[in-house]
Order: structure tokens, then sequence, then C-alpha cells
């Protein structure tokens, strides 16, 4: 099957779909890789397709709509899906952690026991991911190596631009804790501007469901009586 893999897709395509894969983490429900993934979808597909033709009575010149619907849905609700609520989960997590392993590292803790001491003590799927990266150095990584494989298995591009800082800084020399402070007032600044956009957005919400529900209701009431009449 992975020979046919090969033969239907690009080595680019399958290399993309598993880094993507790579990014949704231990708790994702896929539990398998691009080639058992697109196998999936192609014999899933494949079936569907048969099924419209012999069995549903669906017209011939709808089936091929259905079928190339059903293909770009299948991979979006199981990848591209989970991967942005992944992605919005860590970056809520981010600013916690971080604010941790700067004041831990104003201690005067180096970076490797800096991250230790903060793993420890916060509990998150971020925090998860750079108990990977130290179990790694374990292994014989260097910190900074485990640190680029980290940034393979974060969808967040806020987060791995911090750690691509926290490399940067490792190899000229700077203090990490000026840019880990930097970092954590982007980080705040980020959140709090999301969240105005948030409150922002509520009036539209609030005027979509005032003329779907509200204004409906309204015209009902003062228009009852009339049709009540009428009848």
């Amino acid at each position: 099957m992975r020979t046919i893999i090969k033969k239907i897709y690009r080595d680019k395509d399958v290399k993309t779909i598993q880094s993507k894969i790579d990014m949704l983490g231990d708790n994702t429900k896929i539990k398998f890789d691009a080639a058992a993934f697109l196998n999936v979808r192609i014999i899933s597909t494949t079936i569907l397709g048969a099924y419209l033709v012999l069995f549903s009575g669906v017209e011939y010149f709808m089936i091929p709509f259905i079928i190339v619907i059903y293909y770009y849905l299948f991979y979006y609700f199981l990848i591209l899906q989970p991967l942005k609520k992944r992605e919005r989960k860590l970056n809520m997590e981010a600013l916690m952690f971080f604010e941790i392993l700067a004041l831990t590292l104003e201690s005067g803790k180096n970076l490797e026991n800096a991250l230790k001491i903060t793993c420890y003590n916060v509990d998150s799927e971020l925090s998860d991911e750079f108990r990977k990266c130290l179990n790694e150095t374990k292994y014989g990584k260097s910190i900074m190596e485990a640190l680029q494989d980290l940034k393979k298995r974060i969808p967040s591009e806020t987060i791995n631009n911090i750690i691509l800082n926290i490399e940067k800084t490792n190899v000229f020399g700077n203090s990490v804790i000026d840019v880990m402070n930097t970092q954590v007032d982007y980080l705040r600044e980020k959140q709090i501007l999301e969240l105005k956009g948030q409150i922002n957005k509520i009036p539209n919400k609030v005027s979509i469901i005032s003329v779907i529900f509200v204004i409906p209701l309204i015209l009902l009431i003062i228009l009852g009586p009339f049709i009540m009449e009428l009848l």
C-alpha cells in the first residue's frame, strides 16, 4: 500500500501531512502515520463513490461533487480543525508558561534547569512538549537540538518564534532573560488585542441574533391580532 501511495502522492505532500500529524500531539484521535491516513482516505472515498453509484439513487452528476467534498472534509475534520484547536490552546497556555520560565531564569538558573523547574510547576500541553524536549537531552541531544525538534511538534508560529529567539540568544551570547521578558510582554499584548477583538465582535453577533430571532418575534406580536382577524 505504501508503494501505491508513493505513486499517487508526491513525497512532499506525504511529508507535509506527516508534519501536521506530528503537530497534533499525543491527544489526537489519529494514531497512524501519513501513509495510513492517505490509505484510509482513498479507500473510504472509493467505498463512498461505489455506494452512491450502486445503492443511493443520487443523480449521477451530483456524485463527483459529493466525493470531492467528502475527500476534503475528511482532511479538514481529522487534521486541519484539530490542528487549529490545538494551536489556540497552546497559545493560551504560552503566557503562563513563559512568564514562569522568565521568573525562573531571573533567579539565576540556566536555561535547561529553568525549563525543568517550569515544566515541573506547570501542568499543560505546552509543558508536556517541553518535558519531551528535556527527556531527549538524556539520550545524547543538546538542548538546542531538542528545541529544534520541538518546533516540529508545535503548530503555533508565535511559540516557535519564541523558541527561535531562545536559540539565537544562546548562539550569540545575548541575555536570555531580556529576550524572555520581551516575549512575555508580546504574548500579554497579543492576548489583550485578541480579547478586545472578540469583545468588538459581540455587537455584530448580537445584531445577527436580533435580526434572526428577536425582530421576527416582535413583528409576530405586533401583527398577531391583525393576522388573527384576517383568519
